[in-house]
């Protein structure tokens, strides 16, 4: 018994993205991390959540970060607007984002700090994440 449970927790954990897809309409909406969105038309609020866990166990961070984008992306779409923005750090699950509006107009991204040495590493906060598609 404690056998078969330790080969379904993975299991049962890898399923957990099942159905979480970027629609279509979502596609032609990027994601600012950093950027000025002052400029642009404010089309609301969304709130998005997924599961942070299941059971005692707690899922990937990034996953879950990655879901709620691509939820959030979603829900833009269905606003008409072409621009998300997280307005807060994702708690328990749920995240905020606001969605805008911003046309052809660029994306001024905020100062970025000097860059410091870097000897191989990734520096933390630089990234950007891209929904996966299997193929």
């Amino acid at each position: 018994m404690r056998k078969t449970l330790l080969l379904l927790v993975p299991v049962l954990l890898s399923a957990c993205t099942y159905g979480i897809t970027l629609d279509d309409a979502a596609k032609n909406v990027r994601t600012v991390w950093g950027g000025d969105v002052s400029g642009c038309r404010d089309m609301g609020k969304v709130t998005v959540s997924v599961q942070d866990h299941i059971g005692p166990v707690d899922r990937n961070n990034i996953t879950v970060r990655d879901e709620l984008e691509v939820l959030a992306r979603n829900q833009a779409a269905e606003l008409h607007a072409d621009t998300i923005k997280p307005l807060a750090d994702p708690t328990d699950g749920s995240q905020p984002w606001g969605a805008y509006q911003c046309g052809s107009r660029p994306i001024n991204p905020q100062a970025r700090p000097p860059a410091a040495p870097n000897n191989g590493a990734s520096p933390p906060g630089n990234a950007q994440t891209f929904p996966v598609h299997g193929g």
